[in-house]
């Protein structure tokens, strides 16, 4: 059963950016905005939590992710892939979603300064869960697809 109408494509949006820069929120506020009908492909849900795996290349989860976002649009759910994703590890699965899909798609990147990314993660739920040094580690420049796929979103929009 399809969850959008017959002429309604499927929209594909990724959205990428390093630790606390807005993906989680920006993905959940769009989703309460839609309703229902619109999948949430979260990297750290199905990363951490359901394959309890580090980021590497070539790990299992990249090929879980694209595999759970083209199920949910080939079952009429619009999708939305969100995590930091980093262009090294995801960029080919990525960059062969949007190719492959479709319907509309749209790439965002959230390019948020490190020193905004600290601030912005000391107000996180998870806040202790982990630092500056993890975060620091993770933390990636401007890591944008290759192509010029993403829209660059500045840490100071709304």
């Amino acid at each position: 059963m399809s969850h959008c109408s017959a002429q309604t494509p499927t929209r594909l949006i990724v959205i990428r950016g390093n630790s606390a820069s807005g993906k989680s929120a920006a993905a959940a506020e769009i989703r309460r905005r839609h309703g229902r009908g619109l999948a949430i492909v979260g990297q750290d849900n199905l990363r951490r939590q359901v394959l309890r795996e580090r980021d590497v290349p070539g790990g299992a989860n990249i090929d879980l992710i694209d595999l759970t976002a083209r199920f949910a649009l080939d079952r009429g759910f619009h999708a939305i892939v969100e995590g930091i994703l980093c262009a090294d590890h995801y960029g080919a699965m990525l960059t062969a979603l949007i190719a492959d899909h479709a319907g509309l798609a749209y790439a965002y990147y959230l390019d948020v300064p490190w020193a905004e990314t600290l601030r912005r993660h000391a107000s996180k739920p998870q806040a202790a869960e982990y630092g500056e040094d993890e975060m620091r580690r993770w933390f990636r420049e401007r890591d944008l697809l290759p192509g010029g796929l993403e829209q660059i979103i500045p840490a100071s929009s709304s």
